[in-house]
């Protein structure tokens, strides 16, 4: 237990990232958001603060308290989860005015739309796998801890790749509409798996199997432009989430 007396504090760095990655998206056009985009952002966020309290309560002699905030978390969980699967109708949506309007949208061509829109579904489903075992296995303390802090890098890339992405464009903007906007994505991913394999070094879990999913998770979103291209995955997309 006594190794994971300073994990709260290090939960932090990832709500930093997630917080920078995410601030200009999000905070830029506030008013503009609609109210999924609100919901989901704020069970995001308190998700990643969940997860500073929560090893806080069990290494300093607060185990009730943590045990009754992990019942609430299994619902905040879900939360998360079913906000994001919501946000995929706008992911759609977004491809038919970046289809219609393509002068509006320059670099941003309908396939990148479709790629986020693709790479969710496996990384939602990932999250859920993790918190899934956090549960089956809250009998053994490395391993109920771990999975839980693994979810913080699987849903990390759609904020951290927006902000990033953004920096990116507005440092290459004379260049408009030739800008490579995957460049930014591969940068998010690599910082991503960096800080996955620091901290599962600190920890001691670079074998673990919740470090393979976040990495796997993140090495996936690099194909995010083959995936968006891909003619079977928009009609899937496009049967499933509009009929």
């Amino acid at each position: 237990m006594k190794k994971y007396d300073t994990l709260h504090l290090w939960m932090i760095v990832p709500l930093v990232f997630m917080q920078l990655g995410i601030a200009m998206d999000y905070w830029g056009d506030f008013t503009d958001n609609a109210w999924s985009v609100h919901i989901h952002y704020w069970t995001g966020t308190i998700w990643y603060v969940f997860l500073i309290i929560q090893p806080y309560h069990a290494t300093h002699g607060k185990l009730a308290k943590h045990r009754t905030n992990g019942i609430i978390g299994m619902f905040l969980a879900g939360g998360v989860s079913l906000t994001a699967l919501s946000m995929m109708y706008r992911d759609l949506n977004t491809v038919q005015m970046a289809t219609e309007m393509p002068d509006r949208f320059g670099p941003f061509e309908p396939y990148f739309f479709m790629g986020v829109a693709a790479i969710e579904i496996p990384m939602i489903v990932a999250f859920g796998f993790a918190v899934i075992m956090s549960i089956l296995k809250r009998k053994s303390l490395e391993d109920h801890a771990w999975w839980l802090i693994s979810t913080v890098f699987i849903i990390m890339m759609p904020a951290l790749g927006r902000g990033i992405q953004n920096i990116y464009v507005l440092m290459h903007i004379d260049n408009w509409p030739d800008i490579d906007i995957l460049a930014p994505i591969y940068i998010s991913q690599a910082l991503i798996v960096l800080m996955v394999l620091l901290a599962a070094w600190k920890y001691q879990k670079l074998r673990h199997p919740a470090t393979f999913l976040a990495i796997a998770i993140n090495i996936m979103c690099c194909f995010l432009g083959p995936i968006g291209k891909s003619e079977t995955v928009q009609w899937l997309l496009t049967t499933l989430i509009k009929g």
